[in-house]
């Protein structure tokens, strides 16, 4: 596999809170929970192995200071009957394998969730994501200040340094780029459904959590070398 080129990526991204509204959307909005996706030209709503579309949990358009990532596009789906923890696949050492983003994930032969980071998401999609509440999202920017284990705050926050539950964890794209931290939802947080929504299997009360509500920590290639390499760590 060609080794993708490397853009320089500063130590240490400026951090944003991520802060939700109360008033529901009455229309797509770029920076939301659930809502109106919006993908690039030819990318389809993500689908689970199982069949079923994945929800849209969150997404958000990144601030220009989040370099090499500022004006992506990240949207976060998952399935709502496939709620587990993730295992990297490893083609050795560090290094995930090619196309990691759909190689086998038990229970199935692919991931149950989809993380996309995509530079030309131009287009909302018509239909609005049916479960997880279409609420607006909100960045404030804040110093987030390694303590001295070196983890940043326990927030929903995109940029910063990751709070680490465990040992942190880092990983090399599969084409050859070291992945970096990019965002972070902290353990068992709760993303409001509508009323009537079926409960999520294993889940935690009437609201729906991702990977059974561990800690998650997105890591994403800094290269692009695909819209779909990003990893989500979990931990608790």
């Amino acid at each position: 596999m060609v080794e993708a080129e490397v853009p320089e990526v500063r130590a240490g991204l400026p951090a944003y809170a991520i802060e939700i509204g109360t008033e529901p959307l009455a229309g797509p909005a770029r920076n939301s929970l659930g809502g109106w996706p919006f993908l690039a030209e030819g990318q389809e709503w993500p689908e689970c192995f199982c069949g079923e579309r994945m929800a849209l949990y969150f997404q958000l358009e990144l601030p220009p200071d989040l370099e090499p990532f500022g004006g992506d596009q990240l949207a976060v789906f998952h399935c709502r009957d496939h709620n587990d923890c993730t295992d990297p696949p490893l083609a050795g050492g560090s290094r995930l394998v090619d196309r990691f983003w759909d190689a086998p994930q038990a229970p199935g032969p692919k991931p149950f969730w989809r993380v996309l980071l995509q530079r030309q998401a131009t287009r909302p999609a018509t239909e609005i994501e049916p479960l997880i509440r279409a609420l607006p999202v909100t960045l404030r920017a804040f110093a987030d200040e390694p303590d001295e284990d070196e983890c940043g705050a326990q927030e929903f926050k995109v940029g910063g340094s990751p709070s680490w539950a465990q040992d942190p964890e880092s990983f090399q794209c599969a084409c050859g780029t070291d992945l970096v931290y990019l965002c972070q939802v902290p353990e068992n947080w709760e993303f409001d459904v509508y009323p009537g929504s079926p409960m999520q299997p294993d889940g935690i009360g009437e609201t729906f959590h991702l990977f059974l509500g561990n800690e998650v920590y997105l890591l994403a290639c800094p290269a692009h070398c695909d819209p779909a390499a990003v990893w989500p760590v979990n931990q608790n």
